[in-house]
Order: C-alpha cells, then sequence, then structure tokens
C-alpha cells in the first residue's frame, strides 16, 4: 500500500470491492473465485507520483486508465480550465458540464477547508477528483497524470491529499541573465506538475532593467520581457494555480535605475558612488520607485510582492553616519535627533511597503533588509524571506519567528543555485535537500525548534544568475530539476520520506 514509499506506515487504511466477472480483467490483474460470479483483484497500492500524495486507502479493482471515448466532466463551469487541460494531456474529450458515465474523469467543487486539498476517488471505473477550491482540483488532476504516465493506471481507491506548507516556489534572476520567454513558459509548466504555486521574477538589478517600463523607459535594458510576453507568463501561471511574484529591490540594487539617472545615486562624504544605492535622502529617489512599484502593480495582479531590501551598502560602512552625512541629517530630520542610517532605511521599506499596500498586497523583504540598529520597526506585516546567516551581524531565524514574524524559507545552504558558484556557493543537489532539509532549516543545516512550524510559510528554490554565461538556460533547467523535484516533496509532505533518495531519483527519471 507505501507505492512510492513515502508514507509513514500504517498512514493507509484497506478497503475491499469485489467486481463483476463481465468487466474483463484489465492488465491481467484479475483472477475468477470457484464457484463465484464475482472477480477479485489484489489489494491496491499508493500511486508513485512526486510529491507523493499525503494518505491513499487502498482497495480492490481494476484501477482506471485512458480508454477510447472516455471523457472528462465537471460539475461546476469554474473547472473548465482544469477540465480542458488534463483532457488534452490525457487525449480524452472534454464534455464540459455534464452527468459522468463509465470511464470518465469527473472533477468537483465541494466540501470546506484548505483550498489545495483535493479527494481523488478511482471506483467503478471512473475518477472523480473533488476539492473545495480549483486549485486543489488542479492538484488531483496533476497527481491523476502522473498516476497514467506512459501507460499506467490509476490505483483503485482514495487518495486524501493537501499541502503542508502553503508557499512553494522558484524564484528566477532574470535581472543579471536575459531568460527566454518561452524557457520561463516551460518552467511555469515543470513546476506546476509539482503542485509548486509561486514563481519569483527578480528583474531589476545592478546590471540590467528586464521588463518593458512606460513610466520609465529609459532604465530599459536592451534585452527584456515585452509586456505583452509578461502577460502570457502571467497567464500561463494563473492557469496552473502559481502566483507570479515580483522583485524591485530597493534601496539597493538598483544600478540599472541608476544608469539612467545617475544624480539619484549614492555617494559618500568624499564624493565617491556607491555602487547599485539609491540616495535615499533625496525626494526624487522614492518617486521614480514609486513609480515603478504601481506601474508593476498592474502587470503582476497576484496577491505577494517582494519589496527587497537588502544589502544597502551604506550601512555596511564601518561607521554609516560619517560616511553618509546626507542619510545621517535625513534620518534626524525625519525620526528625531536619536535617529541613524538604519532608521531611515527602514523608513524607506515601510514607505515602499505603504505604496504596495494600497494595491492589497501581501509583501515581504529579505532578511538582511530588518535591520537590528534601527529604532524605527519595520511594518508588522511584512513577512521575511530568510537566505542567509552569513552577513556579518546576521540575527538567527528565531528572532524573526519571535516577534512573531511569518518567514519564508530561502536557505542559501540548500536553496540557492549561483551560476558560476561565487564566494563560497555550490550548486544545490536534489539528494542533499531530500536528506537534510525541511522548511525549519532556515539557516545552515539545523532546524529551528518545532514549536515554530506554524510560522514557518514554506521555501523558495532561488536561482542566481551572478555570473550569467556561467550555464546556459538550457544547463539551468537541467541543474534545478531534481532541486526542484525534491524540495516539492518537503513543502508538499512534513514528514520524514521513507523511500531512499535512489528511489526517489528513479521515480522522478520515470515520471519525466
Amino acid at each position: 500500500m507505501l507505492g512510492a514509499g513515502l508514507l509513514a506506515a500504517g498512514a493507509i487504511a484497506a478497503a475491499v470491492t469485489l467486481w463483476p466477472s463481465g468487466g474483463g480483467t484489465p492488465n491481467g490483474t484479475g483472477s475468477t473465485i470457484a464457484g463465484s460470479p464475482t472477480r477479485t483483484y489484489p489489494m491496491s497500492q499508493a500511486p508513485q507520483t512526486v510529491p507523493a500524495v499525503r494518505e491513499h486507502t487502498a482497495a480492490r479493482g481494476p484501477g482506471w486508465r485512458p480508454s477510447s471515448g472516455a471523457r472528462v466532466v465537471v460539475d461546476d463551469d469554474a473547472l473548465a480550465d482544469e477540465g480542458r487541460l488534463i483532457a488534452g494531456e490525457l487525449k480524452l474529450s472534454y464534455a464540459g458540464r455534464t452527468g459522468a458515465r463509465d470511464g470518465d474523469v469527473e472533477l468537483s467543487l465541494s466540501g470546506s477547508g484548505d483550498q489545495e486539498s483535493y479527494t481523488m476517488t478511482v471506483q467503478n471505473g471512473r475518477v472523480k477528483i473533488a476539492g473545495p477550491g480549483e486549485a486543489g482540483v488542479f492538484y488531483g488532476t496533476r497527481t491523476l497524470k502522473q498516476e497514467v504516465h506512459g501507460g499506467g493506471t490509476a490505483p483503485e481507491g482514495v487518495v486524501r491529499d493537501a499541502p503542508a506548507k502553503p508557499r512553494r516556489g522558484l524564484m528566477l534572476d532574470i535581472a543579471r541573465k536575459y531568460f527566454t520567454p518561452g524557457w520561463i513558459e516551460d518552467r511555469i509548466r515543470e513546476i506546476g506538475d509539482l503542485k509548486y504555486n509561486e514563481i519569483g521574477l527578480h528583474f531589476s538589478d545592478d546590471q540590467s532593467f528586464r521588463i518593458e517600463s512606460s513610466s520609465h523607459p529609459e532604465i530599459v535594458s536592451k534585452e527584456h520581457l515585452t509586456k505583452a510576453e509578461v502577460k502570457k507568463i502571467v497567464d500561463l501561471a494563473a492557469s496552473r494555480h502559481i502566483t507570479v511574484v515580483p522583485e524591485i529591490d530597493s534601496p539597493g540594487h538598483l544600478g540599472a535605475v541608476i544608469a539612467a539617472h545617475p544624480d539619484l545615486q549614492l555617494r559618500n562624504a568624499a564624493g565617491v558612488p556607491t555602487r547599485g544605492a539609491i540616495d535615499i535622502s533625496k525626494p526624487a529617489a522614492a518617486k521614480i520607485v514609486d513609480d515603478l512599484l504601481n506601474e508593476f502593480a498592474d502587470v503582476f495582479p497576484g496577491s505577494y510582492w517582494h519589496l527587497g531590501g537588502d544589502e544597502y551598502q551604506a550601512l555596511m560602512a564601518s561607521n554609516p553616519a560619517t560616511a553618509y552625512p546626507q542619510l545621517a541629517a535625513a534620518a534626524k530630520a525625519r525620526f528625531g535627533a536619536g535617529a541613524g542610517v538604519a532608521d531611515l532605511t527602514t523608513g524607506w521599506l515601510n514607505d515602499r511597503a505603504d505604496v504596495m499596500r494600497k494595491h492589497d498586497r501581501t509583501m515581504r523583504a529579505w532578511n538582511d533588509g530588518f535591520y537590528r540598529s534601527s529604532s524605527v520597526p519595520a511594518a508588522k506585516d511584512l513577512e521575511v524571506a530568510y537566505w542567509t546567516g552569513k552577513e556579518i551581524g546576521a540575527r538567527q531565524p528565531t528572532e524573526y519567528l519571535d516577534a512573531g514574524r511569518k518567514v519564508i524559507n530561502y536557505n542559501d545552504e540548500f536553496l540557492y543555485y549561483v551560476l558560476g558558484e561565487p564566494q563560497t556557493f555550490v550548486y544545490p543537489t536534489g539528494q542533499r535537500i531530500f536528506e537534510q532539509w525541511n522548511p525549519r532549516v532556515l539557516r545552515g543545516t539545523t532546524a529551528v525548534p518545532a514549536r515554530y512550524d506554524g510560522q514557518i510559510l514554506g521555501g523558495v528554490f532561488a536561482v542566481w544568475c551572478d555570473y550569467a554565461t556561467a550555464q546556459t538556460q538550457d544547463q539551468v533547467a537541467a541543474g534545478i530539476r531534481m532541486p526542484l523535484r525534491a524540495m516539492a516533496q518537503k513543502v508538499w509532505d512534513a514528514r520524514t520520506p521513507t523511500m531512499s533518495w535512489t528511489q526517489f531519483k528513479q521515480l522522478a527519471d520515470r515520471l519525466g
């Protein structure tokens, strides 16, 4: 009953069903009991999928596989997109809102609770996938697709499934390296089948600004995505219940903006420019960033937004107030005589949060954008994207958790794929993630206590392109393939896998 071998022993209950003898013996699995008109089948095994289903109630029966004349039907027009997609993938016809018959796949909106949960029942020669939300029904179709991959059979019985974590993402640094729209769309299809629900686009940095802008066309790099291309990406993602999470990082990492507006570049007391940093004492700096935030809020209509906030070079000086007197003066003018540069920088982040809050976004910022030395608190609704503990003075994850913050795991020890492997970075492997990482491992290799689990929203696997030419985009796709599958398993099911890495990899390779 354990099938994929990923479920804890005893999690599955068994049921028995007898089938009429007139229905044939699919796959040669049936046998006739002497003196009886019924046919029996072996007890079914749990589906073998990535990620594994959380629970499977086994039963005796032939299971289900696509057959001539089989259809996909729905009980609600809201499921039309999900129905058409799985129908095309399994080479079935889509019949829309009508009653199910033998051989059909029925999609249904029903029940209450987690909108990403679903139940899939394989019984009487039919499949019924039901859930309280469209996303859950979609995930059920992903399970079915994997079950019948390569001519396989969906096993008899009932799957009850739901994710352990609500945020399951891939982030792409498209600022430092141009990725074609088709390549990004392929990643969306890939992660959709793995039940991810976010794709992050870091599209502004020192090197480039990669999306067409009407408010500030002067900052856009030669190689960029048009808004029409972005709309296709956003629409494809939405069809897979994936939210595109944009990031315009500030007040650091703004070199592409500064290149077109050199008067906004931060300079120290000696007049030396500070790479990538905008001078946040200048009102014009806030205006240009807010112009972009407001413009791209319409381009990316999803619920989430990444404000960045990391690595502002002014705060890396031994004495920021002396090195950048204009920032120190602006801090005192705004927050009082005791205020410092960290207070001004936190105020900047809060101001950008105010802009995006008007667009009804849930916002996150990098953990090193929350400054210990600041007496001005970061906005309470900002989520922490925890990526590193390696920087000088880094705070432990528990400091954010003890403060009541919600945290998303971007642990650079496991989840950072940095092109060219600069500094101490090495390409992460699926095996390390599968064997050593879970969402509570926020920093390094040590997990935070289980009492914090509810505040950890999930994980994001990040592709950074520090040395953009170190790999082609096809090499990147190949390099992240198994890490993405390993992380998918760990954010979907919190239990320790009983399947070995070798078994998991063989399954992933078979599924494609």
